[in-house]
Formats: C-alpha cells, sequence, structure tokens
C-alpha cells in the first residue's frame, strides 16, 4: 500500500501554475513498491517493475523478406540474364538442407531460414522458372544482400526492448512473446475507493424529490479511475453524516491506496468531508491558476492519499485529468504520466484571463484544405456535462495568452488520449 510521509500534499494559499504543481507532485509522490510476477496473456495495462532485456535475437536466424529464389551475387552477371540451376526448396519452418554453389539457386518462401552459401534474393516476379521447376533465369542488376533479413534485425541478445515502468500495450505483449517470455514483473495493481456524498443526491432509477440530484460524478471519475488499470471499491453516496464518512473514510483506508470523491469539499455547515478527513489525518487545498476548476482537495486519510475533485463535472474532469491522473499514474508506478498533446488549427475566437491555464471543450472537425481544426463546443459552463460528452477533447491555452483567433495554433488534447 502507498504510504505516504505527513504533511506530503501541503502547499501555499497563492494561485499555483499547473506546471509547478506537477512538478511538485511529482516530487513528493513514490510508486507502490509491491511487485507481482504474472502471465504475459494477462498482462495487458500492467505496468512494469522491471526491465525486460532479451536473451535471444530476433529474428533468430537469416530469413528472407520474399518469396523467390536464393543466389550467390558473385555468379550474377553485369549485364543480360543468367540460367541458375534450382537445386532445393527452403519454406518457414521446413529449411534447405543443401549448400548453393557457384551457378545454383534455391527456390525460396517469406521467412524461411536463409541456406548456406547465398547471400541475395531475387523476388519471384523477377524471375522466370522452367516449366519443370528445375531451371530459373534471373537478370542483372540485384544488390549484393538484397531482400536478406538478418539474424537479430530487430532485437539483439541483450537489447532492453520494454522499460521499467511502462504500461504494457498490446503491441508490447507482442514484443515480449517474440522472444519468449512466459511472464513479467509488474508493480501490484492499485486500489483506489471512490464516493459520493449529499442527502439530496440519488442513483440513477431512484425517484427525485424536489432539491434532489442524480449522481453523475460518481460515474465519470470510476470510469475515468478504471481506464487507468486501477481496481475500484464503489462505496456509493454517503450521507451528510460526519460519523458516517469518517468511518467510512477509516475502513477505505486500511486496504486501498488512494481514495477520490467530487464535491462536497468545503467549508460550509453541510460538507463533512474536510473534518472526517482532518480527524483522520490532513486536508490541504491546491488553489490552482486554471480554469475550470476550483481549488482542488489534497490529504491524506491516515498515509493514504485523498484527493477531492471540483463538483462541477467539467471541472471534475479536467482536474483529473491534468492533476489527478498523472499523480495516480505515479503512484502506479507508470513512467509516462503526461498526455500526448498535439498541435491544430483553432477554428474559433476565444478570450481569456492572463496567468492562468484554460482549457476549452472542443471537437476536431476537417477544414477545407482538409486540414483537422479545432471548433469549439458552443456551451461552456463548468456545470454543463454535455459539454464533455459531445467534445473530442480539450484545447489548452497557456498562461500568457489572452486572446486567440482563428487559424492560430493550438494545443489539443484527446479524451481518447487519456482514457476520457
Amino acid at each position: 500500500m502507498v504510504q505516504l510521509t505527513d504533511d506530503c500534499f501541503r502547499g501555499d494559499e497563492r494561485l499555483m501554475p499547473l506546471d509547478e504543481a506537477l512538478d511538485l507532485l511529482a516530487e513528493r509522490i513514490v510508486p507502490v513498491v509491491e511487485q507481482e510476477s504474472v502471465p504475459l496473456v494477462s498482462a495487458a495495462g500492467r505496468v512494469l517493475a522491471e526491465d525486460i532485456v532479451s536473451t535471444r535475437n530476433v529474428p533468430p536466424h537469416d530469413n528472407s523478406a520474399v518469396d523467390g529464389y536464393v543466389v550467390r551475387h558473385a555468379d550474377l552477371p553485369e549485364s543480360g540474364e543468367l540460367e541458375l540451376e534450382i537445386i532445393d526448396r527452403a519454406a518457414a519452418g521446413h529449411p534447405a538442407t543443401a549448400s548453393i554453389g557457384a551457378g545454383q539457386a534455391i527456390r525460396i518462401f517469406t521467412g524461411a531460414a536463409t541456406p548456406e552459401g547465398g547471400d541475395s534474393i531475387f523476388m519471384q516476379e523477377d524471375t522466370q522458372a522452367s516449366e519443370d521447376g528445375t531451371k530459373v533465369i534471373v537478370p542483372a542488376g540485384l544488390k549484393s544482400g538484397a531482400n536478406y533479413r538478418k539474424a537479430g534485425e530487430d532485437i539483439s541478445v541483450g537489447d532492453v526492448i520494454l522499460s521499467k515502468g511502462r504500461r504494457l500495450r498490446p503491441q508490447d505483449l507482442g514484443l515480449a512473446a517474440s522472444i519468449g517470455t512466459e511472464t513479467v514483473q509488474v508493480f501490484r495493481q492499485l486500489r483506489a475507493a471512490i464516493f459520493s456524498t449529499g442527502d439530496e443526491v440519488r442513483e440513477p432509477g431512484q425517484p427525485l424529490a424536489v432539491g434532489d440530484i442524480y449522481d453523475a460524478n460518481r460515474f465519470i471519475l470510476r470510469g475515468l479511475v478504471e481506464k487507468l488499470g486501477v481496481a475500484v471499491t464503489d462505496l456509493g453516496i454517503l450521507p451528510d453524516d460526519e460519523p458516517t464518512i469518517r468511518d467510512a473514510l477509516d475502513r477505505a483506508s486500511r486496504d486501498h491506496d488512494v481514495i477520490l470523491t467530487s464535491g462536497g469539499v468545503s467549508v460550509g455547515e453541510e460538507d463533512h468531508i474536510k473534518p472526517a478527513v482532518e480527524a483522520l489525518g490532513s486536508l490541504h487545498f491546491w488553489r490552482l491558476a486554471v480554469k475550470p476548476g476550483r481549488p482542488v482537495a489534497l490529504g491524506q486519510v491516515g498515509k493514504v492519499p485523498f484527493v477531492g475533485l471540483p463538483g462541477n463535472p467539467a471541472a471534475a474532469m479536467v482536474t483529473f485529468l491534468r492533476f489527478a491522473r498523472p499523480m495516480i499514474l505515479q503512484l502506479a508506478g507508470d513512467a509516462k504520466t503526461a498526455p500526448l498533446i498535439v498541435r491544430v488549427a483553432s477554428a474559433f475566437k476565444h478570450k481569456k484571463k492572463e496567468g492562468r491555464r484554460e482549457w476549452v471543450r472542443a471537437s476536431i472537425l476537417t477544414d477545407n484544405n482538409g486540414m483537422p481544426t479545432a471548433q469549439k463546443f458552443p456551451r461552456e459552463g463548468a456545470g454543463v456535462l454535455s459539454s464533455i460528452s459531445g467534445s473530442d477533447g480539450l484545447v489548452e491555452l497557456p498562461e500568457e495568452m489572452t486572446q486567440l483567433e482563428p487559424g492560430d495554433m493550438v494545443d489539443f488534447i484527446s479524451f481518447n488520449e487519456v482514457g476520457a
């Protein structure tokens, strides 16, 4: 289980730039130390706890890149054609037994081990074989070594093919399998507890009284956390009762690595999360220079980190993706915590306040020249949940910008990139 030092999340009261906040988290968060060995077939989405070093070459032997004929380059004429005797046949898994001598060739197929004596391969469409399959006519002009794949061309013995901290993708599993890997050493899967609070909050399907609302943020939060490969315990909706919340937090801290919620972390008479967390550990508010997003609550329940996100859906999602997500990835031992950001042209005008990072919900459209452009969602409020569902991602505007014009290049974070 993750164990943090006391007051790990203590910050200050000024508006903190996002990059500074992320740097502070990187300094203060340590990954889960427990490791386990899992079968390669079950390792998708897990984070490597140690390098995978190859003990063999890939491919393991010289082989053919094409269907054709293996020849000796020294036999080939400078011009004209040459007739060669076909002495053997090589297919994948069925190597030739003969060695190529002067004036000879061997029929070969893609992936087959190359026979001794040959050093170059003609593609079959560049040759003309006799009807009885005993002779082949080859032209001049073939480069020495043509269509040969050398042993170790892809991977050599001693190569680090996958590094510690890498989250394993399907193609990574294939790479590991290509060197014969059966099991991999990974960090233990993180365990997260999530919950909502509020006497007015209801589960979908329940009737609503006047003043009641359905719980939407918990479904967003659970999906985002699970996409990170984290095992989630959903504690449901807790009532506005400090002893009940405190008891749930205390029990969750015993067998989870992080606790998350959204909304309800304030100083009002009905906001009971703050005193409950403080009774069991500590709670600090990080005032980030961002929009959307109120202060993010970071604390500890005992030694287990607690994250309290804003209650408005757009603010909750943005602060999760750009702040909480990197923190959780670092806890999980993932070496890649920053999202891929691509540059696209803006198709809209936007005015913003200097000194804060801002995110605009946008979709990617194609302009008249076939180039991708970012189009702003027509409604911008932090509580407009449809703006998140109806967009492809976020346009990220830097602190120094005050005015955006159509055609300006902007940074874009796709929801697909961050599992949203």
